[in-house]
């Protein structure tokens, strides 16, 4: 797709969802998108066969989801680790919204990891790092612990054990943010203390996905 028919179709997407994307966030998004399909002929990161379908998915959506992270912690910028990051979305597109936000992205395969050490470098996402690991293999670094005000998770099998692991990750307060389809009731039935189910949101029409928010609770002493 050629970047002038790129940034038309990504205004008219947006003006159909009705975002506004101010002029600087809207060219690097595009940059973010001209990378990845270049990459994408190389290495299968992400489906990409209709471009509208495309646009909404990986780029609209997660800047509807940027609205609903949490504050940050006192004394710093809002921190996101993003579980499973593949082709970088939602993680990318929603720090590329939310100015000065802390970054890791979390990918176990080293040829996606490639891809977004690159897209790091090419968007000069000063504030953003990568892992290359599975998730579960960062609970030993006690640096990562609670360590995050929000935790995304999209295309991963949510179980109880699951949220067990990825609740670790996140500051008293934080919130783990699940990306969902239109199946399913809003609120999820493997919720497990001491997380607690705070609201589903609705993201795009045109995809029917929505946001569940599930916030750390505080742990009592001596529990």
């Amino acid at each position: 797709m050629a970047p002038r028919d790129l940034r038309t179709r990504l205004s008219r997407r947006a003006a159909k969802a009705n975002i506004f994307l101010p002029q600087e966030l809207s060219e690097r998004l595009i940059a973010y998108f001209e990378l990845l399909s270049r990459w994408n002929q190389k290495i299968n990161l992400t489906a990409l066969h209709d471009p509208d379908a495309a646009i909404d998915r990986l780029l609209l959506e997660p800047v509807i989801a940027a609205r609903h992270l949490p504050d940050p912690s006192p004394g710093g910028p809002v921190r996101l680790m993003d579980i499973g990051s593949g082709g970088g979305s939602p993680a990318i597109p929603m720090m590329l919204a939310t100015p000065g936000m802390g970054l890791t992205m979390v990918e176990v395969k080293a040829r996606k990891s490639a891809f977004l050490h690159e897209a790091v470098r090419h968007l000069e996402l000063i504030e953003a790092r990568v892992e290359t690991s599975r998730y579960e293999e960062l609970l030993s670094r006690p640096e990562l612990h609670e360590a995050f005000d929000a935790v995304a998770v999209r295309a991963v099998r949510i179980e109880a054990r699951v949220l067990r692991t990825l609740q670790a990750f996140l500051v008293t307060g934080g919130a783990l943010m699940l990306f969902r389809g239109p199946s399913g009731p809003a609120e999820p039935a493997m919720v497990v203390p001491p997380l607690r189910w705070t609201r589903t949101v609705p993201l795009l029409e045109s995809l029917q996905s929505r946001l569940t928010l599930l916030t750390k609770q505080s742990v009592p002493r001596g529990t």
